[in-house]
Protein backbone atom coordinates (compact mmCIF):
# COMPACT_ATOMS: atom_id res chain seq x y z
CA UNK A 1 0.00 0.00 0.00
CA UNK A 2 1.53 3.64 -1.24
CA UNK A 3 2.39 5.98 1.43
CA UNK A 4 2.16 9.06 -1.21
CA UNK A 5 -0.03 9.76 -3.70
CA UNK A 6 -0.14 13.01 -5.70
CA UNK A 7 -2.46 14.18 -7.76
CA UNK A 8 -3.65 16.75 -10.37
CA UNK A 9 -6.47 18.95 -9.74
CA UNK A 10 -8.05 20.37 -13.14
CA UNK A 11 -10.34 23.21 -12.86
CA UNK A 12 -13.45 23.38 -15.52
CA UNK A 13 -15.01 26.06 -17.10
CA UNK A 14 -19.39 26.36 -17.79
CA UNK A 15 -19.51 25.99 -21.76
CA UNK A 16 -23.15 26.97 -21.33
CA UNK A 17 -24.72 27.37 -17.71
CA UNK A 18 -28.47 28.56 -17.48
CA UNK A 19 -30.20 29.32 -13.55
CA UNK A 20 -33.29 27.19 -13.21
CA UNK A 21 -36.07 27.36 -9.94
CA UNK A 22 -35.16 27.41 -6.37
CA UNK A 23 -36.29 24.10 -5.76
CA UNK A 24 -37.67 22.79 -2.31
CA UNK A 25 -34.18 23.14 -0.26
CA UNK A 26 -33.74 26.29 -1.24
CA UNK A 27 -31.18 26.30 -3.70
CA UNK A 28 -31.67 26.63 -7.40
CA UNK A 29 -31.32 24.34 -9.59
CA UNK A 30 -28.92 24.60 -12.82
CA UNK A 31 -28.31 23.19 -16.58
CA UNK A 32 -24.78 23.38 -17.21
CA UNK A 33 -22.13 21.70 -19.45
CA UNK A 34 -19.15 21.28 -17.89
CA UNK A 35 -15.56 20.65 -19.44
CA UNK A 36 -12.53 20.29 -18.03
CA UNK A 37 -9.64 22.10 -18.80
CA UNK A 38 -5.88 21.49 -18.27
CA UNK A 39 -5.16 24.24 -15.77
CA UNK A 40 -4.93 22.51 -12.60
CA UNK A 41 -3.69 22.90 -8.78
CA UNK A 42 -1.52 20.02 -7.50
CA UNK A 43 -2.30 17.78 -3.98
CA UNK A 44 0.29 15.49 -2.42
CA UNK A 45 -1.45 13.36 0.35
CA UNK A 46 0.92 11.57 2.33
CA UNK A 47 0.16 9.31 4.82
CA UNK A 48 0.93 10.47 9.06
CA UNK A 49 0.22 8.05 12.00
CA UNK A 50 -3.14 10.54 12.47
CA UNK A 51 -5.76 13.80 11.57
CA UNK A 52 -5.00 15.89 8.85
CA UNK A 53 -2.70 18.78 8.14
CA UNK A 54 -2.73 21.08 4.88
CA UNK A 55 0.46 23.46 3.51
CA UNK A 56 -0.43 25.35 0.89
CA UNK A 57 1.29 26.96 -1.86
CA UNK A 58 0.72 29.95 -3.85
CA UNK A 59 -2.40 31.86 -2.93
CA UNK A 60 -4.65 31.58 0.47
CA UNK A 61 -7.44 29.96 0.82
CA UNK A 62 -8.94 30.69 4.37
CA UNK A 63 -9.21 29.04 7.49
CA UNK A 64 -7.77 24.96 6.80
CA UNK A 65 -10.70 23.66 8.23
CA UNK A 66 -13.15 25.35 6.12
CA UNK A 67 -10.34 24.04 3.17
CA UNK A 68 -12.56 21.48 0.99
CA UNK A 69 -9.59 19.31 0.06
CA UNK A 70 -9.17 19.19 4.41
CA UNK A 71 -12.81 17.97 4.48
CA UNK A 72 -12.75 15.67 1.80
CA UNK A 73 -9.99 14.27 3.38
CA UNK A 74 -11.51 13.80 6.57
CA UNK A 75 -14.85 12.09 4.95
CA UNK A 76 -12.71 9.49 3.18
CA UNK A 77 -10.70 8.76 7.06
CA UNK A 78 -14.00 9.02 8.84
CA UNK A 79 -15.27 6.47 6.58
CA UNK A 80 -12.44 4.14 6.29
CA UNK A 81 -12.25 3.79 10.00
CA UNK A 82 -9.54 6.84 11.16
CA UNK A 83 -6.64 3.85 10.63
CA UNK A 84 -4.15 6.64 9.92
CA UNK A 85 -3.79 10.57 8.84
CA UNK A 86 -2.87 12.73 6.25
CA UNK A 87 -0.20 15.32 5.75
CA UNK A 88 -2.02 17.32 1.87
CA UNK A 89 0.30 19.75 0.44
CA UNK A 90 -1.39 21.65 -2.11
CA UNK A 91 0.32 23.73 -5.08
CA UNK A 92 -2.72 26.49 -5.66
CA UNK A 93 -2.46 27.84 -10.02
CA UNK A 94 -6.08 28.00 -10.28
CA UNK A 95 -7.60 31.21 -9.55
CA UNK A 96 -9.34 31.07 -6.21
CA UNK A 97 -13.37 32.51 -5.69
CA UNK A 98 -13.15 32.76 -9.94
CA UNK A 99 -15.61 30.69 -11.32
CA UNK A 100 -13.26 27.54 -12.37
CA UNK A 101 -13.93 24.99 -9.49
CA UNK A 102 -10.45 25.31 -8.36
CA UNK A 103 -11.68 24.87 -4.03
CA UNK A 104 -13.88 21.85 -6.02
CA UNK A 105 -11.06 20.26 -7.96
CA UNK A 106 -9.01 20.25 -4.52
CA UNK A 107 -11.97 18.67 -3.21
CA UNK A 108 -12.55 15.81 -6.00
CA UNK A 109 -8.72 15.37 -5.80
CA UNK A 110 -8.54 15.03 -1.82
CA UNK A 111 -11.33 12.51 -1.75
CA UNK A 112 -9.04 10.51 -4.44
CA UNK A 113 -5.83 11.02 -3.13
CA UNK A 114 -7.01 10.41 0.58
CA UNK A 115 -9.13 7.12 -0.93
CA UNK A 116 -5.60 5.73 -3.01
CA UNK A 117 -4.15 5.52 0.57
CA UNK A 118 -6.24 3.46 2.08
CA UNK A 119 -6.43 1.10 -1.12
CA UNK A 120 -9.05 2.26 -2.57
CA UNK A 121 -11.94 1.14 -0.30
CA UNK A 122 -14.67 3.12 -0.71
CA UNK A 123 -16.22 2.36 -4.16
CA UNK A 124 -17.01 4.76 -6.97
CA UNK A 125 -20.04 4.95 -6.55
CA UNK A 126 -20.18 6.51 -2.81
CA UNK A 127 -17.66 8.51 -2.80
CA UNK A 128 -18.85 10.46 -5.73
CA UNK A 129 -22.29 10.91 -2.93
CA UNK A 130 -18.93 12.15 -0.64
CA UNK A 131 -18.44 14.73 -3.99
CA UNK A 132 -22.22 15.61 -4.11
CA UNK A 133 -21.80 16.47 -0.43
CA UNK A 134 -18.84 19.19 -0.44
CA UNK A 135 -19.90 21.46 -3.93
CA UNK A 136 -22.28 21.19 -7.00
CA UNK A 137 -18.83 21.23 -9.44
CA UNK A 138 -17.17 18.44 -7.29
CA UNK A 139 -18.78 15.24 -8.59
CA UNK A 140 -17.65 15.97 -12.46
CA UNK A 141 -14.10 16.91 -11.23
CA UNK A 142 -14.11 13.60 -9.59
CA UNK A 143 -15.69 11.55 -12.40
CA UNK A 144 -13.00 11.96 -14.81
CA UNK A 145 -14.44 13.07 -17.65
CA UNK A 146 -13.69 15.94 -20.16
CA UNK A 147 -16.89 16.53 -20.81
CA UNK A 148 -20.82 16.25 -19.12
CA UNK A 149 -24.14 17.71 -19.12
CA UNK A 150 -25.14 18.83 -15.00
CA UNK A 151 -28.00 19.29 -13.89
CA UNK A 152 -30.00 20.10 -10.30
CA UNK A 153 -27.15 21.42 -8.00
CA UNK A 154 -24.37 19.61 -10.80
CA UNK A 155 -24.55 15.75 -8.99
CA UNK A 156 -26.67 14.53 -11.92
CA UNK A 157 -24.88 13.80 -14.74
CA UNK A 158 -24.41 12.90 -18.34
CA UNK A 159 -20.92 11.88 -19.70
CA UNK A 160 -20.88 12.80 -23.62
CA UNK A 161 -17.66 12.38 -26.08
CA UNK A 162 -14.57 14.61 -25.57
CA UNK A 163 -14.20 17.19 -27.57
CA UNK A 164 -11.12 17.58 -30.03
CA UNK A 165 -8.74 19.49 -27.55
CA UNK A 166 -8.61 23.26 -28.24
CA UNK A 167 -6.93 26.00 -26.90
CA UNK A 168 -8.22 27.86 -24.35
CA UNK A 169 -7.53 31.75 -22.81
CA UNK A 170 -8.59 32.31 -19.27
CA UNK A 171 -8.85 36.12 -18.25
CA UNK A 172 -9.59 37.00 -14.06
CA UNK A 173 -10.27 40.53 -13.83
CA UNK A 174 -9.52 41.51 -10.31
CA UNK A 175 -12.97 41.15 -9.03
CA UNK A 176 -14.34 38.73 -6.07
CA UNK A 177 -18.18 37.45 -7.12
CA UNK A 178 -19.67 35.85 -3.99
CA UNK A 179 -21.73 32.61 -5.38
CA UNK A 180 -24.74 33.14 -3.05
CA UNK A 181 -24.91 37.05 -4.39
CA UNK A 182 -24.61 36.45 -7.60
CA UNK A 183 -27.94 34.21 -7.74
CA UNK A 184 -30.25 36.87 -5.83
CA UNK A 185 -28.77 39.16 -8.83
CA UNK A 186 -29.97 36.68 -11.51
CA UNK A 187 -32.97 36.64 -9.20
CA UNK A 188 -33.48 40.14 -9.09
CA UNK A 189 -33.05 40.82 -13.07
CA UNK A 190 -35.37 38.21 -14.21
CA UNK A 191 -38.43 39.85 -11.85
CA UNK A 192 -41.14 39.47 -13.99
CA UNK A 193 -39.49 39.03 -17.21
CA UNK A 194 -41.61 35.47 -17.62
CA UNK A 195 -40.63 31.90 -18.26
CA UNK A 196 -37.46 30.73 -19.60
CA UNK A 197 -37.43 30.20 -23.26
CA UNK A 198 -37.60 26.26 -24.56
CA UNK A 199 -34.08 24.75 -25.50
CA UNK A 200 -33.61 21.10 -27.23
CA UNK A 201 -30.04 19.77 -26.36
CA UNK A 202 -28.80 16.31 -28.23
CA UNK A 203 -25.16 15.04 -28.26
CA UNK A 204 -25.13 16.16 -32.21
CA UNK A 205 -25.31 19.61 -31.36
CA UNK A 206 -22.64 18.86 -27.98
CA UNK A 207 -20.82 17.59 -30.40
CA UNK A 208 -18.44 20.30 -32.00
CA UNK A 209 -17.25 23.06 -30.87
CA UNK A 210 -18.67 25.38 -33.53
CA UNK A 211 -22.50 23.77 -32.37
CA UNK A 212 -21.81 24.46 -28.93
CA UNK A 213 -20.91 28.38 -29.18
CA UNK A 214 -24.37 28.84 -31.30
CA UNK A 215 -26.02 27.66 -27.86
CA UNK A 216 -22.94 28.77 -25.14
CA UNK A 217 -24.48 31.56 -22.66
CA UNK A 218 -24.10 32.39 -19.27
CA UNK A 219 -27.23 33.49 -17.22
CA UNK A 220 -24.60 35.19 -14.35
CA UNK A 221 -23.47 36.96 -17.31
CA UNK A 222 -25.97 40.06 -17.28
CA UNK A 223 -26.07 40.64 -13.76
CA UNK A 224 -22.31 40.22 -13.19
CA UNK A 225 -21.52 42.72 -15.91
CA UNK A 226 -23.78 44.96 -14.53
CA UNK A 227 -22.54 45.01 -11.03
CA UNK A 228 -18.67 45.07 -12.25
CA UNK A 229 -18.01 47.27 -15.52
CA UNK A 230 -14.70 45.73 -15.30
CA UNK A 231 -15.81 42.14 -15.95
CA UNK A 232 -17.85 43.40 -19.22
CA UNK A 233 -14.93 45.49 -20.29
CA UNK A 234 -12.66 42.53 -20.14
CA UNK A 235 -15.28 40.51 -21.91
CA UNK A 236 -15.60 43.02 -24.58
CA UNK A 237 -11.62 43.09 -25.24
CA UNK A 238 -11.49 39.19 -25.09
CA UNK A 239 -14.71 39.40 -27.98
CA UNK A 240 -12.67 41.37 -29.57
CA UNK A 241 -10.03 38.75 -30.39
CA UNK A 242 -11.83 36.87 -32.47
CA UNK A 243 -12.33 33.53 -30.82
CA UNK A 244 -14.56 30.79 -31.52
CA UNK A 245 -16.35 30.80 -28.26
CA UNK A 246 -16.22 33.66 -25.51
CA UNK A 247 -18.18 32.85 -22.25
CA UNK A 248 -18.11 33.78 -18.10
CA UNK A 249 -17.46 30.58 -16.30
CA UNK A 250 -19.76 30.09 -13.45
CA UNK A 251 -20.70 33.20 -11.33
CA UNK A 252 -18.26 35.26 -12.38
CA UNK A 253 -15.33 36.39 -12.95
CA UNK A 254 -12.86 34.78 -14.78
CA UNK A 255 -14.10 34.76 -19.01
CA UNK A 256 -13.12 31.93 -21.38
CA UNK A 257 -12.66 32.34 -24.92
CA UNK A 258 -11.78 29.31 -26.85
CA UNK A 259 -9.79 29.82 -30.37
CA UNK A 260 -9.65 27.60 -33.89
CA UNK A 261 -5.15 27.76 -33.41
CA UNK A 262 -2.45 27.91 -30.43
CA UNK A 263 -1.00 30.96 -32.71
CA UNK A 264 -4.62 32.30 -32.52
CA UNK A 265 -4.77 32.14 -28.73
CA UNK A 266 -1.05 32.90 -28.23
CA UNK A 267 -2.08 36.24 -30.08
CA UNK A 268 -4.93 37.20 -28.41
CA UNK A 269 -2.65 37.10 -25.20
CA UNK A 270 -0.31 39.13 -26.61
CA UNK A 271 -2.53 41.65 -27.68
CA UNK A 272 -4.67 41.88 -24.13
CA UNK A 273 -1.84 41.72 -22.18
CA UNK A 274 -2.12 42.43 -18.13
CA UNK A 275 -4.56 45.37 -18.70
CA UNK A 276 -7.91 43.23 -17.81
CA UNK A 277 -6.43 41.37 -15.06
CA UNK A 278 -4.34 37.78 -14.75
CA UNK A 279 -4.13 35.72 -18.37
CA UNK A 280 -3.46 32.24 -18.49
CA UNK A 281 -3.17 30.10 -21.58
CA UNK A 282 -4.51 26.90 -21.22
CA UNK A 283 -6.66 23.95 -23.66
CA UNK A 284 -9.53 21.87 -22.92
CA UNK A 285 -9.70 18.26 -22.20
Amino acid sequence: MTDQVTVQARAKVNLFLRVLATEADGYHGIETLFCRIGLADELTATRTASGVELVVEGAETGPEADNLATRAARMVLEATGGQFGVMLRLVKRIPVAAGLGGGSADAAAGLAAVNALAGNVIPAPELLQFAARLGADVPFLLSGGSLALGWSHGDRLLALPTLPAAPMLLVSPPVAVATAQAYQWVDAHRAGSGRRRAVVLDREGLGSWSSIARMAGNDFETPVFGKHPVVRAAFEALVGTSPLLCRMTGSGATLFAVYRSERDRDDARDRLGRKHGRVISTESG
